[in-house]
């Protein structure tokens, strides 16, 4: 492929029969359907511009777009079922968004795999969605098990040899597949609006991850979402250090499309990523709240002026710990809020407007591809300042979950997607989250919403974070029950937090008992599990002392 590669769409011959190649050079462009085609686009105008750098080298959008189309046509020839599942086991490096991009550009559905996750949940996804083909790293791939004869691209070409031979099953490298491949080009794929594109798993605070179906749709709207949204130019510099296999994935394609470039780390460790931070210049950092914390507290950090975005997610933060980070690194704080159904840009919030006191327990205002609204159990909207469950509907939204029709007819309701999270939209359109509707709970027949409460103690200025939940208590049915990470060196006083909450909400919704914790439980997404925080104080309490 030459740098005159323009994306384009499939040629028809007089019979009306498409001619699945892509044209070089084109015969008759047009805009793609395909998400890759963002990417292609870019490299077609700045193929000498910087696409990745970091430790892995640097790689221009030229040097990339070839890589990624080599290794297409090699998934096409592994895995030639057009739309088949590739399953991508790894860690974060250059290489494992060559083959993420790659999926897309050969119009395979690109099944994301955590190596956080424990063997049995990753055996339970793999039985789940059936994958032609694995993509993985060494480190990744003794966490997976397999059918023998599904193949398998080793992202590390040293070890492919090896697994070869300990697993029986077709191993290539992704260096060799680069060489036998060079120069060929994917076939175009025959891609609608509604195919799958993404299946990837919910990573709620409550019950066992569900396949979600992104579509083509899906996945055009959330690119134009977070692109708009953040406003992202050729500038900016993306640090990739949270899991390219959850929410950091998202912002892939709408850096690219902007001529923008990926810095990508393997590690979280605090003083690597604030040194590469320092190091390249980035301006935009996506990370979970925790991940903010670890750096806040490394000792003389360097200097963090390049930053321009430091978008955080997938957890509430409390207004003290906004502020802290704000102190930390600067006036640049932002938030983003999705779930895996409507991925990542229902609602989002600048760093001006966080800055407003009346905003620190949002999470913003809808984006440009959602529409929320709030709604009662009889299905009705509910006005401004009126708390509900909150819908959304608008092209973000998933197709539903993988075999799975029951609970996408529940999910999905006349076009509104119903998130399971309950809260309300003030008169000025910024949306507040109480809770989650199963983690309601019931004290003396009020209804109490834990997120309600944890945004009543989240205010208390010596509160770092904290979960609400219920438990069984013979008087009230459920008492509400509180953990509650305090700042170092704080004394502990259960009344005064108490009497804090209750001059907010009011006697019956502030705790009747407090947990003290260092640290609050957290699922594979890095969300605080209500749960298993109830689980951790109630089943051990040499882990966290009531006061």
């Amino acid at each position: 492929m030459g740098d005159a590669f323009r994306p384009c769409t499939m040629r028809r011959t007089a019979e009306g029969n498409s001619v699945n190649r892509l044209l070089d050079p084109p015969l008759a462009c047009q805009p793609l359907v395909l998400p890759i085609s963002r990417f292609l686009s870019r490299a077609a105008t700045g193929p000498e511009a910087l696409a990745i750098t970091g430790a892995d080298g640097d790689i221009t959008y030229a040097a990339l777009r070839d890589r990624v189309l080599a290794l297409a046509a090699a998934m096409q020839a592994l895995a030639p079922e057009p739309g088949s599942r590739v399953g991508i086991c790894a860690r974060n490096s250059a290489a494992h968004l060559v083959a993420l991009l790659a999926a897309y550009a050969a119009g395979r559905v690109w099944v994301p795999l955590s190596p956080r996750n424990a063997p049995a949940a990753l055996d339970a996804m793999l039985d789940m969605t059936q994958p032609s083909l694995i993509v993985a790293d060494a480190s990744s791939l003794r966490q997976l098990s397999m059918p023998a004869d599904t193949p398998l691209i080793l992202l590390d070409a040293e070890e492919a040899a090896d697994a070869k031979a300990e697993t029986r099953r077709p191993v290539a490298s992704m260096a060799s597949l680069l060489v036998t491949y060079a120069g060929r080009t994917p076939t175009l794929p025959d891609r609608r609006d509604e195919d799958a594109q993404i299946i990837k798993f919910s990573g709620g605070s409550t019950g066992a991850p569900k396949p979600v179906v992104q579509s083509v749709r899906c996945l055009h709207a959330q690119a134009d979402g977070i692109r708009d949204f953040f406003e992202f130019t050729d500038a900016d510099v993306n640090l990739i250090v949270a899991p390219l296999t959850h929410g950091a994935s998202c912002f892939v394609l709408p850096i690219l499309e902007r001529g923008g470039r990926h810095v990508l780390l393997d590690t979280a460790h605090p003083r690597t990523v604030l040194d590469t931070i320092a190091r390249y210049g980035v301006t935009t950092l996506y990370a979970p709240p925790t991940l903010l914390y670890a750096l806040m507290e490394t000792s003389a950090p360097p200097p963090l002026t390049s930053l321009r975005h430091v978008i955080y997610s997938a957890a509430p933060m409390t207004p003290q710990r906004i502020r802290d980070c704000q102190q930390f690194f600067g006036p640049v704080i932002e938030t983003a809020y999705g779930q895996v159904e409507a991925p990542q840009i229902i609602c989002g919030m600048r760093a001006d407007e966080l800055r407003e006191e009346a905003n620190l327990l949002s999470v913003g205002r809808p984006s440009s591809v959602a529409t929320v609204g709030i709604m009662n159990a009889a299905g009705a909207l509910l006005p401004a300042g009126e708390s509900g469950e909150i819908v959304v509907r608008g092209p973000l939204l998933m197709n539903g979950y993988l075999d799975r029709p029951e609970e996408t007819a529940r999910a999905l309701v006349d076009g509104w997607l119903h998130t399971g999270d309950v809260g309300e939209i003030d008169e000025r359109g910024y949306v507040f989250i109480r809770g989650r509707l199963r983690e309601l709970i019931n004290t003396g027949g009020f209804k109490v919403f834990p997120g309600e409460v944890e945004g009543a103690l989240a205010m208390h200025p010596d509160v770092v974070e904290c979960a609400v939940f219920g438990v069984p208590d013979a008087k009230w049915g459920e008492a509400v029950h509180a953990a509650v990470v305090l700042r170092a060196q704080v004394p502990r006083d259960e009344h005064a937090l108490r009497d804090f909450v209750k001059a907010t909400l009011g006697s019956v919704k502030a705790p009747k008992r407090i947990w003290w914790v260092d640290a609050l439980a957290r699922n594979a997404a890095g969300k605080v599990s209500r749960a298993d925080v109830r689980t951790a104080v109630l089943g051990d309490s040499s882990a966290s002392r009531l006061a």
